[in-house]
Order: C-alpha cells, then sequence, then structure tokens
C-alpha cells in the first residue's frame, strides 16, 4: 500500500498525522513552495511541489489509494485526473464537487474505469456520532429529527477565503450538518423547500427552512438563519430519548418524562488526538475495517446532491 496524499493546506497536515500514525507510507503533492515549507515544518515529511500532474509522474507506479485534500476550487479536477489515470481507490474531502453535473462527471468515471471513490464527511466517524447510532438502535429506531446548519455571516464574509468559496458555502460547509442527518434518518423521497434573502457573498440565501420524509419512513424538519444567532444543531428522536448534538463534538440526551438534558459521557481519544472523526475515517477508507460502510460513496453522493441543490435553491 501507498498513498498519494493531494494538498499540503490544513487539512493535508491533519491527513499526514493520521498517517503517520497507522504507519501508512505516503507520498505528499502540493502546488506552492510556502505550503509545502509550513507542511515539512509541522510534519517533518517533504513534499513534491509543483501539482498533482507533476507529483504524480514521479510515483505513479507506487500509488495504491489517493486521498484528496486541496482547496474547494479543484476538489472535482484532482479526483477526475486520479480516476484518469487509473488510480482505483480515493478518498475526497467533502463535497467532492459543487454541481449535479461534477459529481456526474465523476461517477461516470468511477463506472468507466472500476474505481471506488469515497467522499469524506468526517462527523460520521464522531465518537458522539457512532455513541448514539448505538444507543438509536437499541431503542428501536428513529421517529424523527430536526437540524439546524445557522453560519455566522458576521464572521464568515470577512474570513479569509474566495469568492469562489464563500459563494458556494452551503454545499462547501454547511453539508456537514445535512450529510450527518441525513445518515441517521436516511435520504430523503419527499422534501419541501424554502430559501431567502441572498448575501452579497453568499447569492443563493440565508435563510433556510423545509421538511420532508426520508425513504425510512422518518418526518424530519430543517431551519437555517445566516444573519440570526444560532449554531449547527443535530436532534434525534425515539421513543424513549432525545439525542442533541449542539456542539457536534459533544452528545447530550433528554429521557422521556424529564425536562433534565445531560452530557452522555464518551471514550473521544482519538477525536482529542486527531481532528474529530479523521483517524476511523482514514483507517476505514484504507484497511477495509467494520466502519467502511460509514463512507459516502459517489453512487449514493451524487444522490444527495440532488438533495442539496434542491435545498439550495429552495421552491421552483
Amino acid at each position: 500500500m501507498h498513498v498519494l496524499l493531494i494538498g499540503t493546506g490544513y487539512m493535508g497536515r491533519e491527513y499526514a498525522k493520521v498517517l503517520d500514525a497507522l504507519h501508512v507510507p505516503y507520498t505528499v503533492v502540493g502546488r506552492g513552495e510556502d505550503s509545502a515549507k509550513a507542511f515539512y515544518e509541522d510534519t517533518n515529511k517533504k513534499p513534491i511541489t509543483g501539482g498533482l500532474e507533476n507529483g504524480f509522474a514521479q510515483v505513479e507506479s507506487q500509488v495504491t489509494h489517493a486521498i484528496v485534500a486541496t482547496t474547494l476550487e479543484s476538489l472535482e479536477e484532482n479526483t477526475s485526473f486520479l480516476l484518469e489515470n487509473n488510480v482505483k481507490q480515493i478518498l475526497v474531502e467533502k463535497p467532492a464537487a459543487l454541481s449535479l453535473t461534477g459529481m456526474q462527471q465523476i461517477v461516470d468515471l468511477s463506472k468507466e474505469k472500476q474505481a471506488a471513490v469515497y467522499i469524506a464527511y468526517n462527523r460520521r466517524f464522531y465518537s458522539p456520532v457512532m455513541e448514539a447510532e448505538k444507543r438509536i438502535n437499541e431503542e428501536g429506531g428513529l421517529t424523527s429529527f430536526t437540524f439546524e446548519f445557522t453560519e455566522w455571516s458576521h464572521l464568515v464574509g470577512g474570513l479569509n477565503k474566495t469568492e469562489f468559496q464563500l459563494n458556494n458555502w452551503f454545499i462547501g460547509n454547511s453539508t456537514h450538518v445535512v450529510d450527518t442527518a441525513f445518515y441517521f434518518g436516511g435520504k430523503p423521497k419527499e422534501i419541501h423547500t424554502h430559501v431567502a434573502k441572498p448575501l452579497t457573498w453568499h447569492p443563493k440565501g440565508s435563510i433556510y427552512a423545509g421538511s420532508g420524509v426520508t425513504e425510512k419512513g422518518v418526518l424530519f424538519s430543517y431551519h437555517a438563519n445566516w444573519e440570526a444567532p444560532g449554531s449547527w444543531k443535530l436532534e434525534l428522536f425515539t421513543n424513549e430519548s432525545r439525542y442533541i448534538f449542539r456542539p457536534f463534538e459533544k452528545l447530550h440526551v433528554q429521557k422521556i418524562g424529564s425536562m433534565v438534558i445531560e452530557e452522555v459521557p464518551i471514550d473521544n481519544q482519538l477525536d482529542i488526538q486527531f481532528k474529530p472523526g479523521l483517524y476511523e475515517q482514514t483507517k476505514a477508507f484504507l484497511m477495509d475495517t467494520n466502519l467502511k460502510n460509514r463512507l459516502l460513496n459517489v453512487y449514493d453522493g451524487i444522490e444527495f446532491m440532488k438533495i442539496y441543490e434542491e435545498m439550495n435553491e429552495g421552491a421552483q
């Protein structure tokens, strides 16, 4: 096994820490010298610079797996390059593509090349998420759920992000919440969506509301108002409990007949030592652990992209 890690920014460095801990051999490829220098100082691993095409040519014969951890702008392009060059196992940072058209291209190439491509939504691997899933199954399953993906627009618009990244903030960032919610509840078979109040940096809108029912028959609702107080939140309901993620790094529970909300104690050492969820996600991708079914493959990913676009466009 030899992993090609593409990207020397923050996420690239986080993946490198996990690969080191797993004792997996890997090569890092980046573009610029400044980012490569910062990567080396942080990880003691020297990247190949000059971009993916240059780096791939130097290690092509060794590569069995690839992890795409580049900026939003180049995820789709880099994934397509790897597929065209016959890399068969690819983990690409969310959302992999920014449109249904882009995702379809990746799906078509995956089929043509008989490759396995997974989209890295690391919250599926959070320790609290796995604990909640276990408890929900023990209690007979979900009966309903609701989620909020409010973003702090007073801060986001001023971040050191490109216009492209800001314009695609819902798809590139908020879908962390949406993906986790539908991971628990199932893919919507019916959804009603509304969007209002465009922002200069996010022209699709800033107020979202909607509801629906999933293929599992579970009712759900959602809301977000990026210009009002709020945060990310997910609440999952069974006949016995309400499970609350706010923040997502912790799990709280309210039992039926009680007004008390208590934090659930969890062994989350891996989520402390590494970026939360990243260790188990990467291990599942590389080593086919019993958690591999948590990974989102591109065939399911394109179905969710249809939902994301519907949520982002609102009622037509």
